[in-house]
């Protein structure tokens, strides 16, 4: 079989699903062969899933043929609220599976960055039957003292201001991030050895950021409370943890400890591209596991 053409950002489309919360939106990349199984890509926050379009090029690229699904987790983007007040992990990933479900996917793989890494965690710790294999990128659990710091500090409420001033926080929230870790320890320990991104991300992101002004904080929260190793054990899909050469050093240290618990777990170093990774990710989704 030969391989399709490969897509361009316009062929990507854009698409609303009727969940509870009222209507989540989504990207998605149709099927080169139908015969595939899909692949479902859970972002970051503080963004949506605009940020993850050039993944999903990529791995069709790299022969990832089924239909690719990237949402926007509730509370992000153009995705409505999350319902609860303060939604856990747990929530959003059952999200996710009544998604799938509204989409008619019996079964899917998926792809989480971040606090997308943790809603994949608990979606295939949750529901087994619903995922065949993961791939988790940027997952940990932090120390208490850091984890009760973050909590108090990464995330806050901002209200609009008559001034236009929450205009300026979100792009400094934004590019303090690509700074510092946290962003809100501004000294040399805390300082990220990695480019600044270009400003038309800066602005993509801080975009998101205001769009969703007053419900962006919960699905952060909730990632950062979540259990990420209480869980792992739970998941019996074989599971690929990457090792971007671009991550903090701290999640990718975290892999060790991840392969310990899961019952099926693989790593892969890689650079930091969407390129990179849908190599590897790929790769990993078609080799043939015991």
């Amino acid at each position: 079989m030969s391989q399709p053409e490969t897509p361009t950002i316009n062929e990507i489309e854009r698409a609303f699903v009727r969940l509870d919360e009222g209507q989540l939106h989504l990207r998605r990349l149709p099927a080169a062969d139908a015969g595939h199984v899909p692949m479902l890509i859970l972002h970051p926050s503080p963004a949506s899933s605009w940020f993850m379009q050039d993944l999903v090029l990529e791995l069709r690229k790299a022969g990832c043929l089924g239909e690719i699904i990237a949402p926007d987790t509730l509370g992000n983007g153009d995705s409505p609220a999350p319902v609860p007040a303060e939604p856990d992990i747990a929530y959003f990933a059952d999200s996710m599976d009544r998604l799938c479900a509204a989409l008619g996917l019996e079964q899917v793989d998926v792809y989480g960055s971040h606090t997308g890494a943790r809603i994949a965690c608990e979606l295939a710790a949750a529901s087994p039957a619903r995922v065949r294999r993961v791939v988790l990128d940027g997952i940990t659990e932090y120390e208490d003292n850091l984890r009760d710091a973050v909590i108090a500090n990464y995330a806050p409420m901002v209200e609009p201001d008559e001034y236009g001033r929450h205009f300026i926080w979100a792009f400094n929230f934004c590019r303090d991030q690509a700074l510092f870790f946290p962003h809100f320890m501004k000294d040399a320990a805390h300082r990220l050895a990695v480019p600044m991104p270009p400003p038309q991300v800066l602005h993509r992101m801080t975009l998101d950021v205001l769009k969703a002004l007053d419900t962006y904080p919960k699905p952060y929260i909730a990632a950062f409370r979540y259990r990420a190793f209480e869980r792992m054990a739970r998941i019996t899909a074989p599971t690929l943890l990457l090792k971007p050469e671009t991550e903090l050093a701290l999640l990718n240290a975290s892999v060790k400890t991840a392969l310990g618990l899961l019952a099926d777990g693989h790593e892969a170093t890689t650079g930091g591209s969407p390129a990179a990774k849908a190599a590897a990710m790929t790769t990993f989704l078609k080799r043939q596991l015991p």
